[in-house]
Order: structure tokens, then sequence, then C-alpha cells
């Protein structure tokens, strides 16, 4: 069995250099050995070849078919550690490898897509993947090290104290979305109190918890059901059809469509707050995304009346 200790990157490096120059002194002198000990480094790579590598001639060496060979085989592995060491100097800096990353449906709406926008034009060099997810699943991915980072919020479970380091990034507001002739619809805000009787378009099972039927319970009524529609675009098109009126948290506020009205509510409404989740060693990549989803409001000018 061959000792494959003997091809380590140095010595492949310096058989490299005596294959170019035709020459142990010169190799010698290019990386620093004495000639005495480029000939034992060469000798022993022999040996564990199994054959001479180096015809030696009066004036230097060539390779053998054996060296030759070789050395088509340490070039690859040379230039493959070359690039390796790039890679991971671009992971390390912040600005290459691969980011992992995940979000919850409503922060996909804008927050996201907007940052990753910016981040990427930074950092054209990182290959991006994405994960849409409750935040339950968000957080076992990145716990299993699946994920880089995660923007996940705690409503309505809440978040693990320990396993990953959180960065609050903002809390998220409630609206509602009414059709544009709605008897609220020229309120410069409405207190949930007075939709106590409207129908709801909601896309939770009945019996799961929601923003909803949180800030009904806290304004005192509970909602009348109305319509289930998972996807925010068919629940604002049921909306501006007159089926009903639904809240709409301030991350997705861009997506409500111009036929809609956008109102904030007055009074004591449910927050929830979001956050960044981070393994506890992250990747610089990671960091620098996490302080752009940080400056998302004040990048965003638009915002809902």
């Amino acid at each position: 069995m061959r000792d494959t200790n003997a091809f380590d990157p140095q010595t492949l490096r310096l058989f490299d250099e005596v294959a170019r120059s035709g020459s142990f002194t010169a190799a010698a002198e290019l990386l620093g050995y004495t000639q005495s000990a480029v000939s034992r480094r060469i000798a022993a790579l022999e040996r564990a070849a199994g054959g001479p590598l180096f015809e030696r001639l009066a004036r230097g060496v060539r390779l053998t078919p054996a060296g030759t060979a070789l050395h088509r085989h340490a070039v690859a592995v040379l230039d493959r550690l070359e690039r390796a060491g790039e890679e991971l100097a671009a992971i390390h800096g912040g600005h290459g490898g691969t980011l992992r990353a995940g979000a919850f449906a409503t922060a996909n709406v804008d927050l996201m897509p907007y940052t990753l926008k910016r981040f990427l034009t930074r950092h054209p060099g990182v290959e991006l993947r994405m994960t849409e997810g409750l935040t339950a699943r968000l957080m076992e991915r990145l716990h299993a090290g699946a994920l880089d980072v995660a923007v996940v919020s705690d409503y309505p479970a809440g978040l693990p104290a320990e396993g990953a380091r959180l960065v609050p990034l903002r809390e998220d507001r409630l609206f509602v979305a009414l059709p544009a002739g709605h008897r609220l619809a020229a309120e410069s805000d409405v207190d949930l109190r007075d939709l106590a009787g409207e129908s709801w378009i909601e896309a939770a099972p009945r019996g799961q918890p929601t923003l909803l039927v949180a800030a009904a319970a806290a304004a005192g009524f509970t909602p009348r059901g109305g319509l289930r529609v998972a996807e925010w675009s068919g629940k604002f098109g049921f909306v501006a059809a007159g089926f009903g009126v639904t809240l709409v948290p301030e991350l997705a506020a861009r997506a409500v469509p111009p036929d809609l009205v956008l109102k904030p509510l007055r009074g004591a409404t449910p927050v929830r707050t979001v956050y960044a989740a981070l393994p506890e060693v992250p990747l610089p990549a990671a960091l620098e995304l996490v302080e752009m989803l940080g400056q998302w409001e004040v990048c965003t000018t638009d915002s809902p009346t």
C-alpha cells in the first residue's frame, strides 16, 4: 500500500517546481529549501510513488512517464487547493460562498426581497438559497445547521430562549384592508370594535390561534367567520369583491392592491416582534444581511395610510 502521507501539498508544490524548472537547485532557491532537502523530499516521494519520477541528467532533471502522470494530478490538486483557499477567504470575508436564508411568508412580501436585492448587489459572488416556512420549522432548520439565518416572529408560540442568537428587527403592526366603498374607508384610522359585525377573510383553519382572534378578543368581541383563503392575493380579491375585510400585517402592506383601502388600527392591538435568528457562530455574510434587514424601515419610503 502506498504511503499517501508523502503526497502532502508542500511536497506536491516542491515536485511541481522541480518539474517546471528542471532543476533541484532552482526549485530549492525559489522555495527556500537547501538542495539536499529537495533531494530527500523527492526521493521520499519516489518511494511512495513506487519508482523514479525524474531522470537525473548531467545538467538538471526531467520527468519520467510516471513523473509526467503524477505531475498532471499534482497540478490539478494544487489548483483545487488554491481555489478552495480563495473560496474560504470569500466565505470568511462575507463576499462569497452560499448563504442559506429562511423567512416566514409575510416577510417574503417585501422585507426579504428588498433586503436581499441590496445585499446581492453589494455581494454578487454570494450564492443565495431561500426557504419559506413557519417560524417553528425555520428554527428547527437553523438548529440543525440547515440555515445560516432566518427571519422569524414571536407569534403565536414565542421563540426559544436558547440555541440561537436572536436580533430584534422591528415590531409588526396590524392594519385592516377594506373595500374601496366601505363605510369606514374615509377614516384616518379604524377602531377594531367598529368592525365587530363584519365578515372576516382569514387564512388559518378555524380553531387555530391567529392575530385576528387575539386582536378581536382584546377589543371585546369574537370575529364573525367568513371565507378561508390561504393566499394573500386571494384574500385581497375577496375583500375587493365585498365578501368581508381582512387584517394585514405591516410587513405585507406593499402587497395590498390599489383598489383596496388600508387603514391603521386605533387603540391597543396585538403586535408581533420580528427577529433575525442566527446560529451561535454566524457567517459574516449572515451578519451583514441581518444588519441590512434592520435598515429596511429606513429604506422603505412608502408607508401604508
